[in-house]
């Protein structure tokens, strides 16, 4: 059994720019690319696999006719999605609904994510959080437009992680590279968009009533306890544990083992270069790499120097 490669999918946004290409080195269609969908079964952006007997095919087509390469899930639907955003300008200030609601208004699954920050220019931010106290006061600061009152911004560094619940208002300030592991949703409410228009001189729909039904008021800040366990110069850093994802670094200098904790793991390459060893065979590790370990891999090797966030589905 090999590791499953995947091709990245782009997505061109009003917001992006080109560091997938300038960063990553990817060839970008255009200099407007906000996201590279790096894992994604979703069918606004399917992964396709680039190697071994699965090689062309997509992962919705593998989770659906080969559900022994994931452990034999229960779920419909691949619930993972990774993907790399470039933030050349400030993302729509939004929330995502829950499973409930996402599946009764739009039919599919709600969405809970997380960003760790590949790289933020000097005095970045993000909308993470809100200062109303009811549901009531969030729909009157909404419509009285008192955005400065209403969002609450915090500075964010290279290296930072952050938790990002269904119903948390939130969003990427411009000059921010991130890696977001997330449900697969393409579920967004927009709150605000800066009143920015398209080529075609058009405003981006809103979507109000949607927001204020879904947002968690008074806004929690979720708690995210963060652990590193050192393996002479290498750590694995466990982010996040939850029922839908849980999210680690890997930071190899040198070699570093890991055995299998889940059905499945996803990783992508963040930083540096390495190879992935698995039952003898060697597979390149470039900056920007997406794979997935099956069920069947129990055990493999990371070598080199390189940094990677990986991820795994959650207990729920």
């Amino acid at each position: 059994m090999q590791p499953l490669f995947m091709e990245p999918v782009f997505q061109e946004k009003i917001w992006g720019g080109s560091r997938l290409k300038t960063v990553f080195g990817f060839d970008i269609p255009n200099d407007h690319i906000g996201e590279d969908w790096a894992i994604s079964a979703h069918p606004h952006g399917v992964s396709v696999v680039q190697n071994g007997p699965y090689k062309g095919q997509t992962l919705d087509a593998l989770w659906a006719e080969h559900k022994e390469l994931f452990g034999q899930p229960s779920e419909e639907v691949f619930p993972l999605l990774i993907k790399i955003l470039d933030a050349e300008d400030d993302l729509s200030v939004q929330v995502h609904p829950d499973d409930t609601y996402g599946l009764e208004h739009e039919g599919e699954l709600g969405k809970t994510e997380c960003w760790y920050i590949i790289d933020a220019a000097p005095g970045a931010e993000i909308i993470y959080g809100h200062s109303a106290t009811t549901r009531e006061e969030l729909a009157q600061m909404i419509e009285e437009e008192r955005w400065d009152d209403l969002f609450v911004r915090v500075p964010v560094k290279k290296g930072d992680f952050f938790y990002v619940p269904s119903g948390t208002i939130h969003a990427i300030g411009k000059g921010i590279l991130i890696l977001e592991t997330q449900q697969s949703s393409d579920t967004t409410y927009r709150v605000y968009d800066y009143d920015r228009t398209d080529d075609q001189g058009q405003t981006r729909e809103l979507h109000i009533q949607q927001s204020v039904d879904v947002t968690t008021v008074p806004a929690r800040t979720p708690e995210v306890s963060i652990t590193e366990v050192r393996h002479g110069e290498s750590a694995v850093v466990t982010y996040l544990k939850t029922d839908f994802f849980n999210v680690y670094e890997w930071q190899v200098k040198g070699v570093l083992n890991f055995v299998k904790q889940a059905p499945y793991t996803l990783a992508t390459v963040i930083d540096g270069y390495g190879k992935l060893v698995v039952d003898g065979e060697v597979y390149e590790l470039e900056l920007g790499t997406s794979f997935i370990l099956p069920d069947q891999i129990t055990s493999w090797e990371i070598q080199g120097d390189v940094k990677i966030i990986a991820s795994e589905p959650g207990e729920k």
